[in-house]
């Protein structure tokens, strides 16, 4: 097992490596316990450092599982307990014993845990959609992969956690679409609180939207309505005015799916939206190199509603 400094070390080299191995349809994980028998799992893109348990002020009226405040580099940051989140603290110290700095929409938190174990490196198609996870997780689970041993890791829904921790984002006023009746769109996100945040801000907009939970099925999808749009001697955009994806997805991450729709020439002229949490300048990059023509950093409702109007103007002008 490496030690927490090396760890470390490793989380923080190549990253711009890790994003090329994100448009190769692969990531990286980071393994950790919570003090069962279980492996929990999350992106190595968004861990910024490992340490071991700091000094953690209490802090009055925080939300459950909010064990206090810490002082990071000159930045107050809340710091959760991820085992009395996932009704795991019977199990244990729930303070652990190492803690992990994760950096996620716009966000900076830490997050308390067991033991941090190792780094691997999965193919995307590998990762499945939870089936059989202990009914207690379920919900804070969105993807599973298998270790070599035959051991499962289960992977972390960060927006789910921090939706129940510290409430769901607000979609305020939002001004429709003119004649937004007329235009489709189609989104996919394995997360079901960023799915019914993005169905909200496109109902506020508006237009008629179907989304998919992840990668190959929303490819899958794409594919089923081109070939009925041809069938019918009809273009695709006549039926889809901009996609919106994910990056990090099961079975196919969302740069993958995004060269799949832009070296298929039936889809020729429909926007790609990238809508992800990873919104380093390296994930930019690689979705720029994909052809996605626009990325949006979740969740601000407003950003992402101004992010789409002038793109669906134009889809329907066109």
């Amino acid at each position: 097992m490496l030690s927490l400094d090396q760890k470390d070390t490793a989380l923080l080299d190549a990253v711009d490596g890790r994003t090329m191995l994100a448009g190769s349809n692969r990531m990286e994980i980071l393994l950790f316990s919570l003090g069962t028998s279980e492996v929990f799992g999350i992106n190595v893109f968004k861990v910024r450092e490992v340490s071991t348990t700091p000094f953690i002020t209490k802090a009055p009226n925080m939300p459950k599982g909010v064990e206090g405040l810490i002082s990071l580099r000159g930045n107050v940051i809340p710091v959760l307990s991820l085992a009395k989140i996932l009704g795991l603290d019977g199990y244990g110290d729930p303070l652990g014993g190492s803690m992990m700095v994760t950096e996620y929409s716009k966000r900076t938190l830490g997050f308390l845990v067991n033991e941090v174990d190792r780094i691997i490196r999965v193919e995307w198609d590998k990762v499945r959609t939870p089936d059989n996870v202990s009914p207690s997780i379920h919900s804070f689970i969105t993807a599973i992969t298998e270790l070599s041993d035959g051991k499962l890791v289960s992977i972390l829904d960060v927006e789910t956690i921090l939706s129940n921790t510290f409430g769901e984002a607000i979609v305020g006023n939002i001004a429709p679409l003119h004649g937004g009746d007329e235009v489709n769109v189609f989104f996919v996100d394995d997360s079901s609180v960023a799915r019914r945040k993005i169905a909200e801000v496109l109902d506020k907009l508006g237009v008629r939207h179907k989304h998919a939970q992840n990668g190959l099925e929303a490819w899958t999808r794409l594919e089923g309505m081109a070939a009925h749009a041809q069938q019918m001697g009809r273009q695709v955009n006549d039926e889809i005015d901009l996609i919106m994806v994910d990056a990090e997805m099961p079975e196919m991450d969302g740069y993958v799916l995004t060269r799949n729709i832009k070296n298929d020439t039936r889809f020729d002229g429909i926007p790609v939206v990238m809508h992800s949490s990873l919104s380093s300048d390296a994930n930019r990059a690689m979705g720029k190199r994909v052809g996605v023509d626009s990325y949006v950093a979740k969740f601000d409702a407003d950003v992402l509603a101004e992010t789409l109007r002038p793109l669906l103007q134009r889809a329907r002008q066109g």
